[in-house]
């Protein structure tokens, strides 16, 4: 069963896309801010991390780059997501390590194809 850790600090957006995640054959690991990201990311080593990108302590963009920067884990694919989708986001994402991005709201179909996609590049 592959391992997701979704980082996410609104405690609806974590509920209901863990919960669907879930039902489909994934265990969910979660962290609630930035720094426990890099944290769990260490001590879970997660198939794929989800990454919002603001959230408090530590934003997405820099607990993707101290993730990427640890040779251990900087094979774990990580999509972005973001509610504040504007030009540049994408690049940005990339910039900073990120395997792909993704908007919000989740729109399932399409983000479990983004996963699907890099477990099975990284799998």
């Amino acid at each position: 069963m592959p391992k997701i850790l979704l980082v996410e600090d609104n405690e609806m957006n974590r509920d209901m896309l863990s919960r669907r995640l879930e039902r489909r054959g994934y265990e969910v690991v979660l962290a609630v801010d930035g720094g426990e990201g890099v944290d769990k990311a260490q001590s879970e080593r997660p198939d794929l991390i989800l990454m919002d990108m603001s959230l408090p302590v530590i934003d997405g963009w820099e607990a993707t780059r101290r993730i990427k920067a640890q040779p251990e884990l900087a094979a774990i694919p990580v999509i972005a997501l973001t509610a504040h989708a504007m030009a540049g986001d994408r690049e940005k994402a990339i910039e900073a390590g990120c395997d792909d991005y993704d908007t919000k709201p989740i729109e399932l179909p399409r983000l479990l194809e983004k996963i699907e996609g890099l477990l099975g590049a990284s799998g």
